[in-house]
């Protein structure tokens, strides 16, 4: 028998050493290190080890439980980014382990940061070292399951997995695979991120459609607020109103005409601001007055 390179394989404890043990089997033994024993072991016991290279690139063994192997995908947390490499990925062993660069997505900008949670399983390379790949589409259609018509309008969280151009896809909290258009989101998020959304349409075969943005109201009121902390910073004037281009208003606020047109009636509504000659102007208290 011949260990596999990350597995979890049963063997016997051979010997004790002044760091650890010797374990493994007739034909192959690898070190077990103090560190890397749970609770008591004797000589001559089988126990279950995990099979990893350590830094040194040296098979060794740990007690310890990997979130994932080379047979099993998991969550995993990012724990370092390096951008011409990958991303490093704490397994619960005491090495991290990279998914390389050519995993993760060709626009850099939506890599994963630390603390972001990726679907990975492990490959072992012909140099003997591990890796982490993310998991494909299939593999997290065993995971799925379908949404129903009565899931409509509600909203779901859950992680991002796959992150293109025209959209991202994302596995809700329930196990439903879901999609968000580009139009659907104010932002891009990263590979791994965890967001919050409505379901906007269910489909045949049980996936859903997901936006990002806020309902009209909960959105009129943070366009409102975005409006208005921008005014601040200008002294309480700007150069846009109802009549100011929607590609201007899009590279400033990062929202449509339609919902700027909100936002501004909502504070001229509201008695905050006044529109005069195209420009925007908070309403004065002398103002206010008259």
């Amino acid at each position: 028998m011949t260990l596999q390179l990350g597995t979890i394989e049963q063997v016997r404890v051979l010997r004790q050493t002044d760091i650890g043990y010797m374990v493994g089997t007739e034909e192959e033994e690898v070190l077990l290190h103090n560190n890397e024993v749970a609770g008591e072991i004797e000589v001559d016991d089988e126990i279950d080890v995990f099979i990893y290279s350590d830094n040194q690139n040296r098979i060794t063994a740990t007690m310890k439980t990997p979130a994932i192997t080379t047979e099993d995908f998991g969550w995993v947390s990012v724990v370092s980014v390096m951008k011409n490499l990958g991303v490093f990925v704490n397994i619960g062993i005491a090495k991290d382990i990279l998914v390389p660069e050519d995993e993760l997505p060709g626009f850099y900008g939506v890599w994963p940061e630390e603390g972001d949670e990726l679907y990975c399983i492990l490959k072992a390379t012909r140099n003997d070292r591990l890796i982490a790949k993310l998991a494909r589409q299939e593999d997290m259609e065993e995971l799925a399951v379908d949404a129903t018509e009565s899931m409509f309008n509600k909203n779901v969280a859950g992680r991002v997995y796959r992150s293109l151009r025209v959209g991202s896809f994302i596995l809700t909290d329930e196990h439903f695979l879901g999609f968000v258009h580009e139009s659907e989101r104010r932002e891009e998020p990263r590979l791994g991120q965890r967001v919050e959304g409505r379901i906007i349409a269910v489909k045949e075969d049980g996936t859903i459609n997901v936006s990002l943005l806020p309902r009209k109201q909960e959105g009129m009121e943070e366009d409102a607020e975005r409006i208005y902390e921008y005014m601040e910073g200008r002294g309480g004037a700007m150069p846009f109103g109802d009549k100011t281009g929607a590609e201007d208003i899009k590279e400033r606020f990062n929202m449509s005409k339609g919902a700027f047109k909100r936002a501004l009636g909502k504070l001229m509504k509201d008695g905050k601001v006044y529109q005069e000659e195209g420009w925007t102007y908070f309403v004065r208290e002398e103002k206010a007055s008259e």
